[in-house]
């Protein structure tokens, strides 16, 4: 599970990354940019729910070993 929660981290950056190459800084929030704005956002939220996710697992792993 923690391999997995990270490769979904690594490709969310890597949408990121590539999104952010896609934005037309001069109008934002037209055309393809806004999409791309829309898809950092989500993948901003895919970082924060794993990590989420991994903290969680370390809870629940320490609750169980006691």
């Amino acid at each position: 599970m923690k391999i997995f929660s990270i490769i979904l981290s690594v490709m969310a950056l890597g949408l990121i990354i590539f999104n952010f190459t896609k934005v037309n800084f001069d109008t934002p929030f037209e055309g393809d940019s806004m999409i791309a704005l829309i898809t950092i956002a989500a993948a901003l939220c895919v970082i924060v729910m794993m990590g989420i996710l991994r903290i969680s697992k370390r809870i629940e792993q320490k609750v169980k070993g006691e």
